[in-house]
């Protein structure tokens, strides 16, 4: 950071208006903060305290008497929302995986980072009714366009509620967001939630959702559907199936 300012003069903070900026280490240059701001938000981390990744990654660098580059990657944005749509892309475009953010762009699941089938899918919506015994499950809270298809697979198979019974005559699940169908899966049994481990992107196991009250969920373990079952039904829009009004994540079809 040049001179280690971490204040702007007024004649500077005149010229900024809202701006999105990016925190990265001065040795590597990979960026791990991305945020947006006007006035002096841009130097507020510098003096955070609590238990945030950021707020970690900031004070190691201060332990070997480093301070993190700042910069200003776009400035002079009119307004708030705006700024909020160029931090989100940014966000979408690094990974949050990669960064210390704790949150996704702002409207990153409606506007962020898409595929052109998603796109197209998204605003010009193909109905499609299901013949096979399937449930219909959706991840609205939780969705990303971005997701991989780890993070989709996991955030699908659980942890839910459930009539079991029902459950276990579906042979199929597909993930859900918007009334549109972003992939299928072959489900293979069910498990009570808890029992059955998650594959994070480094490739280490871990227990999902380890400690929680997880009784009366459960979750299931599957493959991706046959690729004639996903051309069927992936991307096109299901959403005449859901009554308006009603936020069961779950829905069961023809089972």
């Amino acid at each position: 950071m040049s001179g280690h300012r971490e204040k702007f003069t007024n004649i500077v903070l005149n010229e900024l208006k809202y701006y999105v900026y990016i925190y990265s280490n001065p040795v590597t240059n990979e960026i791990f903060y991305v945020g947006k701001g006007k006035g002096n938000r841009v130097f507020s981390h510098l003096k955070d305290e609590g238990e945030s990744q950021k707020v970690e990654y900031i004070r190691t660098l201060k332990e070997q008497n480093l301070k993190p580059n700042i910069e200003i990657l776009i400035h002079g944005i009119e307004d708030e929302e705006t700024a909020l749509r160029v931090e989100a892309s940014i966000i979408d475009l690094l990974g949050l995986l990669n960064l210390s953010n704790k949150k996704k762009g702002w409207k990153s699941a409606t506007y962020g980072r898409m595929t052109i089938e998603q796109i197209i899918s998204a605003y010009d919506k193909q109905k499609v009714d299901i013949d096979e015994k399937a449930m219909l499950i959706r991840i609205s809270q939780a969705f990303r366009y971005s997701m991989t298809d780890t993070e989709l697979y996991d955030y699908t198979r659980g942890q839910w509620k459930l009539n079991v019974e029902r459950a276990r005559k579906a042979k199929y699940a597909l993930a859900i967001y918007e009334g549109i169908v972003q992939e299928v899966y072959e489900i293979l049994d069910w498990y009570e939630a808890g029992k059955t481990y998650s594959v994070r992107l480094d490739n280490k196991n871990i227990n999902r959702r380890k400690g929680e009250n997880l009784k009366g969920r459960y979750e299931f373990i599957g493959n991706f559907a046959p690729q004639g079952i996903r051309k069927k039904y992936k991307f096109k829009s299901v959403e005449h199936y859901f009554i308006k009004g009603n936020k069961n994540p779950i829905m069961y079809l023809n089972c």
